[in-house]
């Protein structure tokens, strides 16, 4: 008989700092998740992520993160962040991304959030399915909009807007 999984979303505390770093940090391995080459402090990625910030426990185990970051400090964007979702490798294909980025348009939704909007690699197929399938929309191509390990990257921006938009 297969064993059954537990997933819990609860809200990010402190504490999973050094775990989140793990799975994010991961994520900047793989070459397909962002632009960043090393995870950054907690306190300069809680000052940059002050809200909306969540984890997934798979039978009591972190496999992943969720949080949303202000797109602009101009009083015109306040209903507008940009969001960001990382899944451990071992716990991919288990709905975790989906779970996560599900509670996160949650809370967006509850705090008057009306867009959200994501940057993706072409080359990262499971973030594009997952983002499509939660009601995301693909905007446009950013070509050759930033440059990592000496290779111009376009990135996908995509965006989702709330009923009340």
């Amino acid at each position: 008989m297969p064993t059954l999984t537990r997933m819990e979303i609860r809200d990010l505390r402190p504490l999973d700092w050094p775990e989140v770093a793990r799975i994010f940090a991961d994520g900047i391995a793989t070459g397909d998740a962002t632009f960043e080459t090393e995870a950054p402090s907690w306190e300069s990625w809680a000052a940059a992520h002050p809200e909306h910030r969540v984890v997934a426990e798979l039978d009591g185990q972190l496999a992943g993160w969720a949080a949303l970051s202000p797109y602009s400090d101009r009083c015109c964007y306040r209903g507008v962040a940009e969001e960001s979702v990382y899944v451990a490798s071992w716990a991919q294909g288990q709905g975790v991304g989906r779970a996560l980025l599900e509670k996160l348009i949650a809370l967006s939704e509850e705090a008057g959030i009306w867009t959200l909007q994501a940057g993706i690699f072409p080359e990262n197929k499971a973030s594009l399915r997952l983002h499509l399938g939660c009601g995301f929309r693909l905007v446009g191509v950013r070509e050759r909009i930033g440059e990592l390990n000496g290779v111009w990257r376009d990135v996908l921006l995509l965006e989702r807007r709330s009923e009340v938009a």
